[in-house]
């Protein structure tokens, strides 16, 4: 591999916000890894945008006070993928709206050049709202929970 490729390869870890990438050419295999960036201190959503769809009947489908949203956390996409609630397309998601979750437990996976990315909590709380669904395409920074701290 070349400067011109590597420059190539750092400026797509820093466009999509990857952590690994593997690529093999001509018998010769290269892998390139590097630690997530801390994440910035959890502000709370404020706004967080468009009101989500209900994804479950009850309690929490109905729709969030401005006074009750302003306390929620938000839980972004760290990068542009596929939305995955569980492991895999027959197993439970990892959360569901109401789950009572701890610092670090695994919310769902992003799908990133065929790389699947485990996306954790970064605060412990209960799941108020997916914002997104399964098995769709998600941006950098688009609102996928809202944790209740």
């Amino acid at each position: 591999m070349n400067l011109k490729e590597m420059r190539a390869l750092l400026e797509l870890f820093r466009e999509y916000g990857l952590t690994e990438v593997e690529i093999e050419r001509s018998g010769e295999r290269i892998r390139v890894r590097r630690e997530a960036p801390p994440p910035p201190a959890p502000a709370p959503a404020v706004g967080a945008g468009p009101a989500p769809a209900a994804t479950q009947a009850g309690p929490a489908a109905e729709p969030l006070r401005d006074d009750r949203r302003q306390h929620l956390v938000t839980v972004e996409a760290p990068m542009v993928g596929t939305f995955y609630r569980g492991p895999s397309p027959d197993a439970d998601p990892y959360v569901r709206e109401g789950d009572v979750i701890k610092e670090g437990q695994v919310l769902c996976i992003i799908e990133a050049m065929k790389l699947m990315n485990e996306i954790e909590s970064k605060v412990p709380g209960r799941v108020i709202r997916v914002l997104a669904e399964n098995g769709q395409p998600v941006e950098y920074g688009q609102p996928l929970f809202l944790i209740e701290p």
